[in-house]
């Protein structure tokens, strides 16, 4: 667990067989908060935010595929919390989930039309804290990252990852997209932002500005 002095925390869980970053994260003063990307393992997940202390007020999703959204329309369910996210651009992704499921062998997976889509610009609040909303299209045409301007903290899926990029031989997918908004939209915030990744560790902007191959190519 981590907090920030700007009333902001996170946590992440890695979940899946393809140990993707479930985020757990709050508005420190109201302990309110929401589940960035819940994929799988729900019982887990809800221990996990549990232990935190925090009340969860929303799902957020980056993007559709199934190792993020897996698990959202079930926890839905569970806690009548809405689904938020990603843009409308990944709904063919989120209605694909259950077949994403059945070949890669991941069960209990479902289907999942979010209760609100986000554009670039949106806000999403939970107590006092809120998360601006970024269009990173790329890796999947509907992809959103999440940045807490205050915290200098951002969540940014599987568009950025500690020395690589996300992936771009999906469907829909597009390379010069994703570094595009990587160049421009992400890096620009400045070298000290500090992110979560989809998969695997936390970096910075500013490393992956001086040292990313594919971004320094």
């Amino acid at each position: 667990m981590s907090e920030t002095e700007s009333g902001f925390g996170f946590s992440v869980l890695p979940v899946t067989p393809f140990e993707q970053n479930a985020t757990l994260v709050w508005c420190t003063s109201t302990m309110r908060g929401a589940i960035i990307d819940p994929g799988g393992e729900l019982g887990r997940l809800r221990e996990f935010v549990e232990q935190a202390g925090v009340t969860l007020e929303k799902i957020l999703l980056t993007h559709g595929h199934v190792d993020h959204a897996g698990g959202a329309s079930e926890l839905r369910e569970q806690l009548s919390i809405p689904v938020i996210g990603p843009h409308m651009a990944d709904a063919f992704w989120l209605d694909r989930v259950e077949e994403a499921g059945r070949m890669y062998g991941l069960h209990g997976v479902h289907n999942v039309k979010p209760d609100h889509w986000l554009g670039d610009g949106d806000k999403v609040e939970f107590g006092e804290a809120a998360l601006e909303v970024i269009h990173a299209p790329g890796h999947t045409p509907g992809h959103v990252v999440f940045y807490n301007p205050p915290a200098r903290w951002a969540q940014v899926g599987d568009v950025l990852f500690h020395g690589s990029v996300g992936r771009t031989d999906f469907p829909l997918s597009n390379h010069d997209d994703l570094i595009d908004a990587i160049i421009n939209k992400l890096l620009p915030l400045g070298d000290d932002i500090e992110f979560v990744a989809g998969h695997g560790p936390m970096g910075n902007f500013g490393d992956e500005r001086r040292n990313n191959p594919f971004l320094n190519s």
